[in-house]
Formats: C-alpha cells, structure tokens, sequence
C-alpha cells in the first residue's frame, strides 16, 4: 500500500525549548545567587558565624546548578541534524538530573553538619548575623518570584527553582535562628535550623528526581494516560486498530507520540491519508496537549508482515 508509511508532523515553536524563554531569568537568578554567596561568605567572617558561611556554601553549589541548567539551554538550542534528531534539548534533563544530586548532596551536607552543632554549638554574633541574612533573604526572594512561573513548564527551571527556594530557606532559618540566639542565648537555635534546612530541600528534590528519571527512561508524558489514547485514536473513523503505540517527552514541553495505525481500505479511498492523518492529529493534539506526533497508516495484515509471520 504506497500509503502506509505517510507520516503526520508537528515541529516544536520556534526558538528551541520551552526552557529557552527562561534564559533572562535564570541568569538575573545566577547573578544575585553569586553576589549574595559573596556578602554572606564576608558576613560569616565579620561575625564569626558557621550558619551564615555554611548558608554561602549552600548557595555556591546552587549558582553551579544554576551554570549548568544555563549551559545546557544552550545546547539545547543548537540545531539538529545528522545523528542528533532531536538536537540537544535532553541536555536539559541532565542538568535537571544533575541539580537533583546536587541538591541531596546538599541535603546530605545540612543534615550532617546540624548534628554535628548540636554536639559543639556554636557563638556567633546575633546583630550582625541578622544583617546579613536579611540580605539574602530580600535576595533570595527576588530571585524565587522570577522563577515562580517557569517551574511550572520546565524540570532545569524547577530544579533552579528549587534549588533558590533553599536558598530563601536557608535564609529565613538563619535569620529565625540568628534571632533567638540574640534574644535567649540559646546556641542550639543554629544547628536546629540546620536542621529544618536540610529536612525541607530532600523531598522536594526526591520529588524533582523522579520526574526526572520518568523522562530519561521515556515514560508517557505526565498527564497521558495511554489507554485513553489508545481509546481515542480507536474510536476514529476508519481506524481497525493501533499498535506499536509510544508516547515519551523530550525535554519538558516536548511530548511526543508515534503509532502504527491499521486503516480499512474502505475508509482510506474515501477520505484518503491526508484527511485521516489530520483528524488523528487534531484529536491528540487536543485531548492530550501532544502536537509531535508520527503515524505509520497501513491495511490490514500489514503487522504481520513487519513481525517476519508472512513469507
């Protein structure tokens, strides 16, 4: 059937990945991370606090978060071609993926370093401590609201996002605990918001790295069920049946579906390959919000034939 392998396409917006309209914002991000992890590195040593030097560590490793998910939009915006089908767009995963260990690592690292204060607290000096970590908590703030709307689209945003939130986190505790040292005395304020640091920024990141490694083993896209794929593209017009059903994403914001679609005869010299490809399209396009779509329309028997079962 010269039909049969006709494919339906559709390519994803121009400009790359949906990340690549975050680019502006995660380098604003990048640049107050950096700033703020200097005044606070300069703010632990004038006050001869552990917390705020530690909370400048923590905020070092997120600006290298922030570096890599801003180099790999820019492989994912180069072009694709020759072996690269795709370009480099799951470049962003990986950076995603390599935010999400960062971020344990630092879980890990808060954890640890808490447990060991509770054994040796330490004095720091209240007032200045809390300068400076109303600094970073200003900052922090300004970079989580120019990230707030991007997390929603992409996993290299949320990562960012994420790692920012632990920042704003690290921030308040510190600031929270700078306080109570000021007003009580009581030195154990600081390893207790340790702590609570480290508690709160694990199951976010468990959360991200999940998500994660759904897209590098090519799960369905988050939100297709595809039975009901399967049950929608069934109940076109003409459509026998479908096999060879995949649906996996990209980058975030890429989803993409391919199938193998048995067509009666009858149904295909009636409307003919364009007008079934295009009703396929649509539908899936606007129940499952997947545009990157690739049919293979053949007659019936044909899967045999591709299973080696005919002579």
């Amino acid at each position: 059937m010269g039909a049969g392998h006709d494919h339906g396409h559709s390519h994803a917006p121009p400009g790359g990945t949906v990340t690549a309209g975050y680019l502006g914002r995660l380098r604003i991000a990048l640049a107050i991370t950096l700033t703020v992890t200097a005044v606070e590195i300069a703010g632990g040593v004038a006050s001869g606090s552990l917390a705020l030097i530690a909370d400048a560590g923590h905020m070092a490793t997120d600006a290298l978060g922030l570096g890599m998910g801003l180099l790999a939009i820019h492989f994912a915006a180069r072009p694709a071609g020759g072996n690269r089908t795709f370009g480099y767009a799951r470049a962003e995963i990986l950076a995603a993926l390599a935010n999400c260990l960062l971020l344990l690592g630092v879980g890990a690292f808060l954890l640890y370093e808490a447990f060991q204060r509770f054994i040796e607290p330490p004095e720091t000096k209240g007032g200045l401590t809390i300068a400076f970590a109303v600094v970073g908590l200003v900052a922090n703030a300004v970079s989580l609201s120019l990230l707030m709307r991007g997390q929603r689209d992409s996993l290299n945003v949320r990562g960012a996002y994420l790692e920012v939130l632990a920042d704003t986190l690290g921030s308040f505790t510190v600031l929270v605990s700078a306080g109570i040292v000021l007003g009580t005395g009581w030195r154990y304020a600081d390893p207790a918001a340790s702590l609570l640091i480290g508690l709160m920024i694990v199951p976010r990141t468990v959360k991200l790295l999940r998500e994660t490694l759904e897209v590098l083993l090519e799960a369905a896209p988050k939100g297709v069920d595809m039975t009901e794929v399967r049950a929608h593209m069934l109940a076109m017009p003409g459509v026998a049946d479908v096999h060879d059903l995949h649906a996996w994403t990209i980058t975030s914001g890429m989803p993409v579906l391919s199938a193998h679609v048995v067509v009666d005869q009858e149904a295909l010299d009636a409307a003919g390959n364009e007008k079934i490809l295009h009703d396929l399209q649509a539908c899936l396009g606007h129940h499952f919000d997947v545009e990157h779509c690739t049919f293979q329309l053949e007659p019936g028997g044909h899967a045999e034939h591709e299973a080696g079962l005919c002579p």
